[in-house]
């Protein structure tokens, strides 16, 4: 079905579909990209196909030839030097976090979001806040629908019941894990002295230390939530989707967790 002319070009529904879709795949690119040095490598391919494709409609058969033989090759290096952004692509289809994402714009079709806790935020909170106010450095996953396994293996087992005092404590300048992550799953503190991967984006503030960069980085390659305290400024941020938000309150990251780690369920 023709939808209208633009002097020789016929523009057809799937035409539009078409075009919407590979702006919506361009945008996802770079907005995994964006901040990375895999954003200039993203740029140069581009470039490199807009050439080629403008060299083969001119008809100029040899640098042609040259271009459409790398080009061939793409998609297998494609593969090899994006991995870490593929991977994390997959891991957001694969999850059901898009939609959590948006679940209050989706409560009109019959989703409510679960109110019960999954653990207990008040210690977390609090304890974040206290250490904030002593500026002690700390860093807190918590786990969502990935249990983190891997990362769990490099720290020291505790699976203790969740309290103020234990976050504390194993955070205290002195203890021997205060320099890694704490990992929780659903209501325990699972390990601590935990080793996270950092994320690789160039654009962060110099403030920012290895525990912002370990918190990016463990939200980029799963669907974790990541609590930081600076040890500098004693500032409490969080790391969600590789995306860093500054908590000004208790109130306000009390907030964030229930939003975030709240669960969709049919009525």
């Amino acid at each position: 079905m023709t939808l209208f002319l633009l002097g020789f070009i016929e523009l057809k529904l799937f035409d539009i579909i078409d075009i919407l879709l590979v702006a919506s795949l361009f945008y996802t690119l770079y907005y995994l990209l964006r901040g990375t040095v895999a954003i200039n490598i993203f740029f140069g391919i581009v470039t490199i196909f807009l050439i080629w494709k403008l060299i083969t409609a001119l008809q100029m058969e040899l640098l042609g030839e040259i271009l459409g033989a790398f080009v061939s090759v793409g998609f297998i290096a494609l593969i090899i030097i994006f991995q870490p952004e593929i991977r994390q692509f997959l891991l957001a289809l694969g999850t059901p976090k898009i939609i959590n994402r948006y679940r209050k714009k989706f409560s009109f079709l019959g989703f409510r979001m679960l109110e019960d806790q999954v653990f207990n935020y008040e210690s977390v909170v609090k304890a974040c806040f206290s250490m904030g106010e002593k500026e002690v450095g700390a860093l807190i996953v918590i786990a969502r629908h990935h249990n983190l396994f891997e990362y769990i293996q490099t720290g020291v087992v505790i699976n203790a019941d969740i309290s103020q005092p234990l976050i504390e404590n194993i955070f205290f300048k002195n203890s021997p894990l205060h320099d890694g992550a704490m990992v929780i799953t659903k209501d325990k503190v699972k390990a601590a002295g935990c080793i996270l991967p950092v994320t690789k984006k160039l654009d962060l503030p110099e403030r920012h230390g290895m525990r912002h960069r370990a918190g990016l980085g463990i939200s980029e390659q799963s669907d974790a939530i990541a609590i930081i305290v600076s040890e500098e400024t004693g500032f409490v941020s969080v790391a969600s989707d590789g995306n860093l938000f500054k908590m000004k309150d208790i109130a306000m990251l009390t907030e964030f967790l229930q939003n975030e780690l709240g669960t969709l369920e049919s009525k």
